[in-house]
């Protein structure tokens, strides 16, 4: 008996030291494994790792840079610096992270001549983010830009620095570049001179141009950019740099067709901004010319400033009223507006709109879109509406609280109609309730 517990309690030691050393040859096994297994960040290919730069904000870039070596040099590679924007903001004022000037500095003095498409992005309304911007674009001397848009997410910015501080930086751009071809200057101090600049060293590339609330320019200086820069397709402006002498420079034989005229109709003090009429042969001869072009129109006016505007027809495309707009006025729409592809209106009043629904669906057999917002429109009108227009509607955004139920159509039924009319399913649009 002894001896058979020996024999055992052998056989259990062994079986332990076996158990014992399978385990520590399965760890290393696995310890292999996982160093097999785990990236080699720093042997990336580059290719990936400028992909996954171009996503980085420039600070962001620049502690990337400092991982290792293989990742310092795609920081300074030209492909990384072909298209960029510069965010500026400052900490006082701002939550975001503010992108140090000696940094951007460091990144102009060895990348400008790469700067292809840049943006400068200030995100806050202090004088001294839109000054620093200022700064980097005097320093833009030895590149050649082909875009350059300067965005200002807060006012005042732009429009709160001296104006020749402005202009100075921005024809420096100007005369260097030499090939501009699209130009984004909204809200900033440029002027009637600082844009002969720009003709002068980008007439030949220069074909997109965005420049609204700029109200240093006249409507002799957008004139003067239709006139000379005849590959212009996109333009953005401010109604009272309309005029027909610019419709007709645009439909010249010697400029190219305009693909898009956005147009901002904008009041800030009722009663206080007088509105021109631009004459229907003006139209007639820009639509002659660019028969496909998007007429974009944005009204932020009040009521009593809507009487010098669709009195005749006008070959709109895309049509928002960004305030509250009377029914007379949406009646007039639907009469001398037949290219409308787009329209969307935020508010009307409590005075139903079924009648003009109509008479819409009626005239413009291009309308694609619709949006409502604070107006009131009956069930049964609305119906009506979506059953003119048909499948025609790809967008439709309606409030829930826009619709009037009536003796023929609850809330409940319009869902099921209104999608047999769409051939998709449809439902209104809800207010948050937080």
């Amino acid at each position: 008996m002894k001896r058979g517990r020996k024999t055992n309690e052998g056989n259990s030691s062994s079986s332990e030291e076996t158990t014992e050393k399978e385990s520590k040859r399965h760890k290393v096994v696995d310890e292999k494994t996982k160093v097999a297994q785990s990236p080699d960040w720093a042997n990336l290919l580059q290719d990936i790792i400028l992909q996954v730069f171009q996503y980085l904000p420039l600070l962001d870039r620049a502690h990337a840079s400092q991982v290792c070596r293989s990742w310092n040099q795609v920081f300074h590679m030209p492909d990384l610096w072909r298209c960029f924007e510069f965010e500026l903001n400052q900490p006082a004022t701002s939550y975001l992270r503010a992108t140090h000037p000696e940094l951007i500095k460091q990144i102009i003095k060895r990348h400008s001549n790469h700067l292809q498409y840049v943006s400068f992005k200030v995100v806050d309304s202090s004088k001294e983010s839109a000054e620093a911007a200022c700064d980097i674009l005097s320093q833009l001397v030895n590149c050649s830009l082909k875009t350059l848009g300067l965005i200002s997410t807060a006012r005042p910015s732009f429009m709160d620095l001296p104006k020749s501080h402005f202009i100075s930086a921005l024809t420096v751009v100007f005369v260097n570049s030499k090939s501009l071809s699209s130009l984004k200057i909204d809200d900033t101090p440029v002027d009637d001179p600082s844009l002969k600049v720009l003709v002068a060293n980008n007439s030949d590339t220069l074909k997109l141009l965005k420049m609204s609330s700029c109200p240093h320019v006249s409507p002799a200086g957008i004139l003067c950019v239709a006139d000379q820069c005849h590959g212009l397709r996109e333009l953005a402006l401010n109604y009272h740099l309309l005029s027909d002498e610019l419709l007709l420079a645009l439909s010249s034989e010697k400029h190219v067709r305009l693909e898009h005229l956005r147009i901002d109709v904008v009041s800030e003090n009722p009663g206080q901004t007088q509105f021109h009429t631009i004459q229907k042969s003006s139209w007639d001869a820009f639509i002659k010319h660019s028969p496909k072009v998007n007429l974009v129109m944005y009204f932020f006016l009040y009521e009593e400033e809507f009487d010098p505007f669709f009195r005749y027809e006008i070959p709109v495309t895309h049509l928002y009223f960004g305030r509250s707009v009377s029914k007379d006025v949406l009646g007039r729409v639907g009469m001398t507006c037949p290219r409308l592809v787009e329209l969307v209106v935020c508010a009307n009043g409590l005075r139903p709109l079924d009648e003009e629904l109509i008479r819409i669906a009626e005239r413009c057999k291009y309308l694609s879109a619709v949006g409502l917002g604070e107006c009131e429109v009956s069930c049964s009108a609305f119906v009506e509406f979506v059953k003119m227009c048909g499948g025609r509607l790809s967008q439709l955004s309606i409030m829930e609280e826009v619709l009037i139920p009536d003796q023929k159509y609850s809330l409940e039924q319009i869902h099921w109609e209104v999608s047999k009319h769409l051939g998709r399913v449809w439902f209104p649009d809800m207010m948050p309730t937080w």
